[in-house]
């Protein structure tokens, strides 16, 4: 029996994902042997420090893609929303599993649902694209940010005396916390990141039979939705340093894609939606780009890379 070695991180959430990616692989071809390879990233080791001062997206993946391009394993699982827009040439983004919830939810103190917590509560996220949309939306909040590992950040909710925290509702549900939600947040006050709530799975380019095996769990409409939401990204030459945000979804065969570019302290926010057919994604997310440029996007943008 010819085993696969899948690269994942050591995070209790990372090997849950990875683990249900490797259950879907065997089902599908059980005459291969499918192992987890668990490994520790530069984003997993540094806590104390945000990810825009330690480098930005691609943090949690770059030890995996050198043991992928070493051989030492033969597929690497990624959280999608961790990987940059465009990545090296050596490596192949080869399918998507079926997507997840892609909200952002709210974890508070008594249950709470946003619009209930007190003025100037306090909300722990490391994230400023969420910073950006929770200020647009109630610029009284104080925004505290917090990294770590889910349950991590769940603690810090209690240990900094926070009001809440907001999270990734796949990530919760995917370990069966769903429990501790106190509120799924609508697209229209935290539009979701790149990729939130989709596995991916990266194979090294020229390898051209792990390829043909993993495309087997693709899910073609997880696959084109992603395909819409990172060329978004790409054109726009996102990063963690940005507060950017897309989530495409397919309706009656139709493929519409909603964008967002906001300031950091999110005074300015900008939000457009374009539909098209399936077939032109990577172009629909170019063409959203392209309008929320026109908006006035490049100017905030600039602003942010000059800051």
């Amino acid at each position: 029996m010819s085993e696969i070695i899948i690269g994942t991180r050591k995070s209790q959430l990372a090997v849950a994902q990875s683990t249900l990616v490797a259950e879907e692989l065997a089902e599908k071809f059980p005459d291969y042997k499918f192992s987890l390879k668990k490994m520790s990233t530069k984003g997993d080791r540094i806590i104390d420090r945000s990810l825009i001062e330690i480098g930005g997206k691609g943090l949690f993946i770059k030890e995996i893609e050198i043991a992928l391009l070493n051989q030492e394993i033969d597929l690497a699982v990624h959280s999608l929303k961790d990987m940059p827009g465009e990545i090296a040439n050596e490596f192949e983004l080869i399918a998507t599993p079926q997507r997840a919830n892609p909200l952002d939810v709210l974890i508070s103190k008594d249950d709470k649902i946003l619009e209930e917590l007190p003025q100037g509560a306090k909300i722990g996220t490391g994230s400023l694209r969420r910073k950006a949309q929770l200020l647009n939306y109630r610029p009284d909040l104080e925004i505290v940010p917090i990294r770590g590992n889910i349950d991590t950040r769940i603690k810090k909710l209690y240990s900094q005396d926070l009001d809440a925290i907001v999270l990734a509702a796949a990530g919760l549900e995917r370990m069966g916390w769903s429990d501790k939600i106190s509120q799924y947040l609508e697209p229209a006050i935290s539009l979701p990141a790149v990729g939130q709530g989709v596995l991916a799975l990266e194979v090294r380019s020229n390898d051209d039979s792990i390829k043909e095996l993993v495309k087997g769990i693709n899910h073609h409409d997880t696959y084109v939705r992603v395909a819409a939401e990172r060329s978004f990204l790409s054109y726009l030459e996102g990063s963690c340093k940005i507060p950017i945000a897309a989530y495409a979804q397919i309706e009656d065969d139709e493929l519409s894609i909603e964008g967002m570019v906001a300031s950091l302290d999110g005074s300015r926010l900008l939000r457009a939606k374009l539909k098209g057919s399936r077939e032109e994604a990577k172009e629909l997310g170019v063409k959203l780009a392209q309008r929320l440029v026109e908006q006035g996007a490049a100017e905030i943008l600039a602003e942010i890379k000059e800051g």
